[in-house]
């Protein structure tokens, strides 16, 4: 069954955790990653700050060998990293396994990773080979996806996910709330009024799809 796993490394064990020694209030996250011949290239959006040189804050790192940069928008910077696929870190040994890498976000404490393997199995090769590296990676969560989340997921809309996705991670749903609908819809662009459509939207179609699966599951004769 497929499986989903978080883990964390050390800022500064990461190849561009050298930017945080300049701008230590930084968040990166990893906009996709490509792999090429010979060369592996993650894009990055670095957020947070705004300065003239963002590729010259980063100080040079054996596991890059280029930083470009596409866009900026205000406090925002898209890079273009090219990566040496002869240096061990954890880029390399998802691409040596092929376990699949879903979502990655640095700040000054750690990187965090999401991945997903088709079972266990994947995830534990690419933990025993990270473990013969010395790549000192953390688990912090794994679970199996189950036939509700499947059904879940089907469930929802691209834009509802996404706005979902977000406000778990920012603290929406927190008691009390971290974050507010208008400064959501900064984060994905839209007004809080859509953010606001977008979670009660996606929250009826979450209900539905695990109400109704559980409907359907054989009641205990207890």
């Amino acid at each position: 069954m497929a499986t989903e796993a978080t883990f964390t490394v050390p800022s500064d064990q990461f190849p561009l955790g050298t930017v945080f020694a300049q701008l230590p209030n930084v968040r990166i996250t990893l906009e996709r990653l490509i792999p090429a011949q010979d060369v592996v290239i993650p894009y990055f959006w670095v957020r947070g700050t705004e300065v003239d040189d963002i590729e010259g804050a980063f100080t040079e790192h054996p596991g890059v060998t280029e930083i470009q940069l596409v866009d900026s928008v205000e406090d925002e910077y898209l890079l273009r990293v090219e990566w040496a696929l002869n240096y061990d870190d954890v880029l390399t040994v998802l691409g040596e396994t092929e376990v699949p890498l879903i979502e990655v976000t640095g700040t000054d404490q750690q990187w965090t990773f999401e991945i997903r393997g088709d079972d266990r199995d994947d995830l534990a090769a690419f933990q025993q080979r990270c473990r013969e590296l010395d790549i000192p990676i953390t688990l912090t969560e794994l679970h199996a996806l189950t036939p509700v989340e499947t059904a879940t997921e089907a469930a929802l809309t691209d834009t509802q996910q996404e706005a979902l996705v977000l406000a778990h991670k920012r603290g929406y749903f927190e008691s009390p709330r971290e974050v507010t609908l208008e400064a959501l819809g900064e984060e994905l662009g839209i007004s809080q009024q859509a953010v606001g459509s977008r979670l009660r939207g996606g929250i009826k179609h979450i209900l539905g799809s695990t109400l109704s699966a559980l409907a359907v599951r054989p009641q205990s004769d207890a």
